[in-house]
């Protein structure tokens, strides 16, 4: 791969591109663009902004992410989370529609868009790791609930004055009912009851588009909007102007909390279906390109009038099924938008805003997967709880602060475990020839004087106080135990605060007659213990297996004691060339 194919993948896939494959990318991008069109207008308007942003998102980012990006199915736009963070981020410092909102939202696209490419360009995609499948499932559930509840006054046609709490909206949405206009609470339920019907009887129709195309002719020939059905209006045509984003520091620190959660959700929902469309085309995701291309679509969309963007789910999984090839299907998408920017924009004036709310609400219903939050609890309760505990927080607390405290709640869990870790006593099993433990071998044969435990987990300064108390109660209930054996096979790491907290288990031990035995040390741990000085302070306190241990020291693995050769009966226990007792 040459260096300007590294910067530009687009370089390459043009260099390659089959002409056989022209067709199907162009048929791929129709059935996306007449999907598009209605989501991005309505998406747009669930971030707080006017429906032509949701059209100008869809534009020049998906061109530049085409361009850099690696996945060759993935189209970038505004996807509903996007929307929901844009909202949610921007409200609470301005008033949504207007000037000082939009300037706001085209400063946190650039704040996410270089965010992404910094973390990109210093190769450190890896940190979204941190953010767990449980947490991330628990956060989409919650935004689910929090999109629909802001979708429901234009349901009802009763605007909400601006509530942030989910309690909140739902008390607003209780006491305002009676004044729900039936007009437009109709033309909701029939849209939406139209793209249910349509998705499941004709799943190859672009539903959204026929279901907005009737509602508008509805309004347009009932004169609705004369009885109080909100419209969408007038629709700035042409193509997106260039924008600069209000370059204000304060506002900068007040949005930066929300600018890493928007680029971080928005890398992570990318990621995740790129990757998984590419293990069924078999090819490789780069992730630290793919944070560069997105940090680069999204500076874009803060300089031609868009808002925050990222794959999508729904439209990656259409524009595969319907034979999408390369990235050629979403730079013509891209284009398809402009022509409809440039010339249909006329049509969207009597476009009622029930008709968007049913397309927001039937595009969220599919992130929902339940079986899957149940298969979460069924395998980890746990990371279960990880995911109630996310929901709930992201519901009560806010969207940004719900993600935090979930990913705040696993990091500790794990510290947990790796703290108190799972230490297993061991005992011979014949028939395997190995020692395995008590727990799946209950009648594995025993060593009475010694004890044989396998530590599951890195050795570090929070896990070895665990260590020192769990020996603690096992040598106190075995007054003759004269040796410990310590199967490491699952130690990968030890830090200086473990090696010094052995060092004084080891020698507290040995000076009551009891010794401790490492096996299965792994050569990485053995260096750390050898720059430690172990060999000369300790003599060999390691073997490669706990039966090569076990009769090193004179123990005979069914269970008696065996007197060395060299030794008469009788003689006081000497220690032998590798500092241990033979007894």
């Amino acid at each position: 791969m040459t260096l300007l194919e590294r910067l530009v993948p687009a370089y390459g896939w043009l260099r390659h591109y089959r002409r056989e494959d022209l067709f199907k990318d162009l048929a791929a991008a129709v059935v996306i663009t007449a999907m598009l069109v209605p989501q991005g207008m309505a998406y747009a308007l669930l971030a707080g902004l006017p429906a032509s942003y949701g059209l100008y998102a869809s534009t020049v980012p998906a061109i530049v992410y085409a361009l850099f990006g690696t996945s060759r199915h993935m189209p970038v736009g505004p996807p509903a989370l996007m929307a929901l963070l844009t909202f949610s981020s921007v409200s609470a410092l301005a008033e949504p529609r207007t000037p000082e909102y939009i300037s706001l939202a085209l400063l946190l696209a650039l704040m996410v868009g270089l965010l992404q490419f910094a973390i990109g360009l210093l190769r450190m995609g890896f940190v979204a790791n941190f953010i767990s499948h449980p947490v991330l499932r628990g956060f989409i559930y919650a935004s689910a609930v929090v999109i629909s509840l802001s979708q429901v006054e234009h349901f009802l046609g009763v605007p909400v004055s601006g509530q942030h709490s989910t309690v909140g909206v739902v008390l607003e949405h209780a006491r305002s009912i009676g004044e729900t206009n039936p007009w437009t609470l109709a033309v909701g339920l029939c849209s939406l009851a139209a793209l249910v019907m349509l998705g499941r009887l004709f799943p190859r129709v672009p539903a959204a588009l026929v279901v907005v195309s009737a509602a508008t002719l509805a309004v347009y020939l009932l004169r609705l909007d004369e009885r109080g059905v909100d419209i969408v209006g007038e629709v700035p045509g042409g193509l997106p102007g260039f924008s600069v984003p209000a370059l204000d520091l304060e506002a900068a620190r007040t949005l930066a909390a929300s600018a890493v959660v928007v680029a971080f959700v928005g890398f992570i929902e990318s990621i995740s279906v790129a990757k998984a469309i590419a293990a069924r085309e078999k090819y490789k995701i780069d992730s630290n390109q793919e944070l560069r291309a997105l940090g680069l679509a999204n500076a874009s969309a803060a300089f031609f009038s868009g808002f925050p963007v990222a794959g999508s789910f729904s439209r990656t999984a259409v524009q595969y099924q319907s034979g999408g090839r390369t990235q050629l299907a979403s730079i013509a998408t891209a284009l398809m938008v402009l022509l409809v920017l440039l010339f249909l924009t006329p049509l969207f004036h009597y476009l009622p805003s029930a008709a968007l709310a049913a397309v927001v609400l039937v595009a969220v219903y599919r992130l929902l997967d339940f079986e899957e939050a149940w298969r979460v609890f069924r395998i980890s309760p746990v990371d279960g709880l990880a995911l109630l505990i996310t929901f709930l927080a992201t519901l009560l607390v806010g969207v940004e602060q719900g993600i935090l405290i979930g990913v705040l709640f696993t990091l500790l869990a794990f510290i947990r475990r790796t703290a108190y870790p799972r230490i297993a006593e061991l005992g011979y099993v014949p028939e395997k020839d190995a020692f395995l433990g008590l727990e799946s071998f209950p009648r594995a044969r025993t060593v009475p004087k010694a004890l044989v435990v396998r530590f599951d987990a890195r050795l570090y300064f929070a896990n070895v106080p665990f260590l020192e108390e769990w020996l603690l109660r096992r040598v106190a209930e075995r007054p003759d135990l004269r040796w410990i054996f310590i199967d490491c096979r699952g130690v990968n790491d030890i830090d200086v605060t473990a090696i010094e907290g052995l060092e004084d288990l080891v020698s507290g031990y040995r000076s009551r007659g009891i010794e401790i035995v490492f096996t299965h040390m792994k050569l990485p741990v053995r260096e750390q213990l050898e720059k430690a000085g172990w060999g000369a302070k300790f003599g060999r306190y390691h073997y490669q297996t706990t039966r090569e241990a076990v009769r090193a020291v004179g123990l005979d693995i069914g269970g008696e004691a065996l007197e060395p050769e060299h030794r008469a009966q009788g003689d006081a226990p000497s220690r032998n060339r590798d500092g241990l007792n033979e007894r």
